[in-house]
């Protein structure tokens, strides 16, 4: 169904400190006396894409939540660049499962990034001045046609293809990706997922990507991380899927490791 697989690339945790590498280290998120999850470690490298899986209610977007740094949470971000200095926190990019808003509006694609890329009320100065590299980001996702399209008028492939755009400026060190295809047809995740590979072999860019498509998991991650409340299992997609509590989670046997890479 997609045009590229993904190259498999093998790190153990023990090498974060010789390539580029994001840690996690021990997260954990309350909401009163409610524990949302605990304990949550993850290492992952530059031109790596993780899929974070679990039923719902367990914790995958808070966690994306508190990467971010918008709520609270217990434990550690570490980003190591490439020679292995310690760069303290990565810069993060951010794509929502939707974006709400008014279809009505006839706010443009050209004005969301002037609203998001300047302090100043969109109003008060020309496109002109952020045109080119409005232009330019939208390239990068193959949507620079929709520089003047009205949010509303976009389908919704299209509407997270601009929302990826965003997310790209400034270049991440490391990718978020809330469920970006939910609810996207066919040709729309296609091309979603032929630029996120473009995008992690050009730009050695990390991503952690939460999906409740677990084919898609099994096919294109180079880690699963199969997570409710905590992580339950790790590693390469064969060796999650074959974990015992991938059939105690979803009730899943080896139909779909057979597609997946490290088998």
């Amino acid at each position: 169904m997609f045009q590229a697989i993904l190259h498999h690339r093998a790190h153990s945790s023990e090498d974060c400190a010789r390539v580029c590498c994001t840690k996690i280290e021990d997260f954990g998120v309350r909401f009163g006396s409610e524990k949302i999850f605990s304990q949550v470690n993850m290492h992952v490298h530059c031109g790596q894409l993780t899929a974070v899986i679990g039923p719902n209610g367990g914790g995958k977007s808070t966690l994306l939540r508190a990467i971010l740094g918008e709520i609270p949470h217990t434990g550690h971000l570490h980003y190591v660049d490439a020679k292995g200095a310690h760069t303290g926190h990565p810069v993060i990019g951010y794509v929502p499962q939707y974006l709400r808003f008014d279809v009505s509006t006839p706010t443009t694609v050209m004005d969301l990034f002037m609203a998001c890329l300047s302090r100043r009320p969109v109003w008060l100065f020309s496109s002109r001045t952020l045109r080119a590299r409005v232009e330019r980001g939208l390239e990068r996702v193959r949507a620079v046609h929709l520089v003047d399209r009205r949010l509303g008028a976009l389908s919704g492939g299209e509407l997270q293809r601009v929302l990826l755009a965003l997310a790209l400026d400034p270049l991440p060190d490391l990718l978020l990706l809330d469920e970006p295809v939910s609810g996207v047809d066919h040709n729309g995740l296609e091309i979603f997922y032929d630029i996120l590979t473009t995008l992690r072999e050009e730009e050695d860019m990390a991503v952690i990507l939460v999906s409740h498509d677990l084919a898609l998991a099994a096919r294109y991650a180079d880690q699963v991380v199969l997570m409710n409340r905590g992580v339950l299992a790790s590693g390469t997609p064969a060796e999650v899927f074959r974990d015992p509590a991938m059939q105690a989670t979803f009730g899943l046997g080896m139909e779909l490791t057979g597609g997946a890479r490290g088998a």
